[in-house]
């Protein structure tokens, strides 16, 4: 099977910053929307927002409203694509 690199560096780029992989690390727990996670940050809602939009157009990261809130949540089938990543790099250097 072919390695999509260019989907691999999109999803990589979107945890290229600690408050991104701050966010992903918090979600593995389980859904949050914005105002779970902004008491975590010393950061605005809209930077919030950007590092979520980044999150959420890698596809990494799904959302759904709920009323007024909008709830996030990890995308496990990118999550896996990137592990088989990991995992296909790792047994290659022990052999």
């Amino acid at each position: 099977m072919n390695k999509d690199y260019k989907q691999y560096a999109l999803l990589l780029k979107a945890l290229g910053d600690e408050t991104r992989v701050k966010i992903f690390n918090m979600l593995s727990k389980g859904e949050l929307c914005a105002c779970d996670m902004l008491e975590e940050f010393h950061i605005t809602q809209p930077t919030l927002s950007y590092h979520m939009k980044i999150l959420s157009e890698s596809g990494l990261v799904d959302s759904r409203r709920e009323g007024v809130w909008t709830k996030y949540s990890i995308n496990v089938d990118l999550l896996n694509l990137l592990k088989k990543l990991f995992d296909d790099i790792g047994e290659s250097i022990t052999k």
